[in-house]
């Protein structure tokens, strides 16, 4: 009977015709002509004027120079009172008859395009168009105002010492923070175009006369063939343009630090930029790019060693903790001193479940717990990680579900998690995390070997941008040598050598 019904009403509704573009296509390729008032129903009929409500058309007549002219602006992200006091009024006043239109108006920049597809790119990018009668060319004035929070903190790498500075979604405001930090005029900021519908740029900054040229034309060529609609973020970029989607390994360094981004680009790398990102993407990125802190040269010497220290550390509690356990448990009880095993065989005495169940049980609820703690409105979201984590805690192991020991091995290897302050790396030693409880659940100590071996023939085959991942410890390079450690600052004397940087020395 309800189908039926549903069958009747899906008939009733009248079926939509396919509909083509390629005709708005072909007018937008063409120029613009002589006729002011067929141009100007050109752009009211792209623009869906006057349905369109923030799309502006002001008619107006040139003073002294006798013609009639159509601005055209999107008065959202314009100024208009710049377009007011330094366009219109200077145009309608003017009564010179020999001056051009750039000695007329009063604006910083002044171009002239033809065709329509590039002056609606113009417009969308908040500039303002005027078309003259008698003119094939339209005169663009760059008046864009968009709208965007200011400067702030950092939220992902936040500091102890060092710079408070952090992208915003502006990426002029995110230029200007990189220039404020690097003050050399071969410092360049190229843009491209990486999308078809939303004219979406993407802009290349590097440092002219150390960034190698094979590697600038690389990024911007894979820039350049990248054929999709809509790229609204660094986000989208970064999975098109790397070399190995599927990798477990991040090869692109994400970053929302101006001056991790300037000391990149100082070294010789290739940072890119878009609207709507508060963040960097550096390029190419090996993997002590990710191990790395912008603090850890901030600090002295021994501290920043010390710090460094504690996260690699870190990294190997949280690879290894829970899958140790479940080999020392399941096959190697052996290598427990006797009081030890005791307590372990005294505490699991009434667990139903074997210890990899055990782990990766508290392994899920962890990372559950983690994942509602992030999404949750930020007032409550620390309550709920630690009200959440004592009563799946002490709610499970009083159910004899688990037994406490796991509860503190799995907290112990969660919480070094967090010293990995890079989102993408983290996310990969999570990953690995519970591959390696799988391989010492079935394998023991031995299934874990192979997996680690596996896992750094894997490393070491990953190339970023034709750079090896390992480098330069593996294969060797000449450079400053900062990687688990650094050096002394007076002792870095040379830039990274598998960039082939055309200036090597620092000092």
């Amino acid at each position: 009977m309800i189908g039926k019904f549903l069958r009747k009403a899906y008939k009733s509704v009248p079926p939509y015709s396919e509909e083509s573009s390629k005709e708005d296509i072909k007018q937008k390729e063409q120029d613009i002509g002589k006729k002011l008032q067929k141009n100007t129903q050109t752009f009211q009929s792209i623009y869906s004027y006057p349905d369109n409500q923030d799309v502006k058309i002001r008619e107006l007549h040139i003073g002294g120079l006798n013609k009639k002219a159509t601005v055209i602006f999107i008065s959202t992200i314009t100024d208009t009172n710049i377009i007011e006091q330094h366009i219109i009024r200077p145009l309608i006043e003017n009564s010179a008859e020999s001056k051009s239109i750039k000695d007329i108006v009063s604006v910083q920049t002044v171009a002239t395009e033809s065709q329509i597809k590039k002056i609606l790119s113009k417009i969308n990018s908040g500039n303002a168009a005027l078309l003259i009668d008698g003119e094939e060319q339209a005169q663009i004035f760059n008046v864009s105002s968009f709208e965007g929070r200011g400067v702030e903190k950092s939220q992902n790498e936040s500091l102890v010492k060092g710079p408070k500075e952090a992208f915003n979604e502006m990426v002029f405001t995110n230029i200007s923070l990189i220039r404020k930090k690097i003050k050399n005029e071969n410092l360049v900021v190229e843009s491209t175009t990486a999308s078809v519908r939303s004219k979406n740029e993407v802009y290349m900054v590097y440092v002219k006369d150390l960034a190698n040229d094979k590697l600038v034309d690389n990024v911007r060529n894979r820039i350049k063939s990248l054929n999709t609609d809509v790229l609204q973020n660094l986000g989208l970029l970064e999975q098109r343009i790397e070399e190995r989607p599927r990798s477990v390994f991040p090869t692109i360094l994400y970053t929302e630090r101006p001056d991790r981004a300037a000391s990149f680009a100082e070294d010789g790398y290739i940072v890119l930029l878009m609207d709507n990102s508060p963040d960097a993407l550096i390029l190419p990125a090996t993997f002590w790019s990710f191990y790395h802190s912008s603090e850890d040269h901030y600090l002295r010497f021994l501290y920043g060693n010390f710090t460094r220290m504690l996260r690699i550390a870190a990294m190997f509690i949280t690879l290894f903790s829970s899958a140790i356990y479940i080999s020392i448990v399941t096959f190697h009880a052996e290598m427990i001193p006797p009081d030890l095993l005791l307590a372990i065989a005294a505490s699991r005495e009434k667990v139903p479940f074997p210890a990899a169940i055990e782990i990766i049980i508290m392994e899920i609820a962890f990372e559950l717990i983690r994942e509602a703690g992030l999404r949750v409105p930020s007032p409550i979201g620390p309550t709920i990680g630690i009200v959440g984590a004592l009563i799946l805690g002490q709610a499970a192991v009083q159910a004899n579900i688990v037994s406490p020991i796991v509860v503190i091995v799995v907290a112990l290897g969660g919480l070094s998690s967090f010293a990995i302050a890079d989102i993408s790396m983290n996310f990969a030693i999570r990953l690995c995390r519970f591959l390696l409880v799988l391989s010492a659940a079935f394998f023991g100590i031995y299934g874990m070997a192979a997996l680690f071996t596996i896992g750094l023939f894997y490393l070491v085959s990953i190339k970023s941008f034709g750079v090896p991942y390992l480098s330069p410890l593996s294969p060797k390079y000449i450079s400053s040598g900062d990687t688990v450690f650094r050096r002394l600052l007076r002792n870095e004397f040379y830039r990274p050598g598998y960039l082939k940087p055309k200036d090597m020395k620092k000092q």
